[in-house]
């Protein structure tokens, strides 16, 4: 059998609602128009319900396959970018969180004293100065990073 075109793109998209089965929400049930499948139009749909048609934040919620925290989170996202918000975001953190603009400056100052120290050495440096655990790696990209800045 061959797979939906709009769930393969949905899926590409990072868009596919793995909770589809979830929804109980007569409309989606109902047009063919509302695709629990669609997870943007799903969380949308839910904030509807609660912003037009003053449905309470668990009645939504729970129609839609979402939990109250959930409801908050969408709604949040969307405040702040619209339907982009909507889309899940990668989980984990973003960007540098160990090696904060204090401690590359500090490294940048080390190797100034020293070129010749190497890159190797560093991360045992910032372990001994400020209790952190850095892979050389990161360090290496990060001082890449700001000699593209400075250009």
């Amino acid at each position: 059998m061959k797979p939906d075109p709009k769930t393969e793109a949905l899926r590409r998209a990072g868009a596919l609602n793995r909770k589809a089965p979830r929804v109980r929400d007569p409309q989606f049930a109902q047009e063919e128009f509302f695709d629990a499948r669609d997870l943007v139009q799903v969380k949308y749909e839910m904030l509807r319900r609660v912003r037009a048609e003053a449905q309470s934040v668990s009645a939504a919620a729970r129609g839609f396959g979402f939990s109250r925290f959930s409801f908050y989170q969408a709604q949040s996202a969307f405040h702040q970018k619209g339907l982009p918000g909507l889309l899940p975001q990668k989980p984990g953190p973003r960007g540098r969180h160990k090696l904060s603009p204090h401690v590359l400056e500090w490294v940048q100052k080390e190797l100034a004293q020293d070129p010749t120290v190497p890159v190797g050495e560093l991360p045992a440096r910032v372990k001994k100065r400020f209790g952190l655990t850095v892979h050389r790696r990161t360090i290496e990209r990060a001082l890449a990073s700001s000699k593209k800045k400075r250009r």
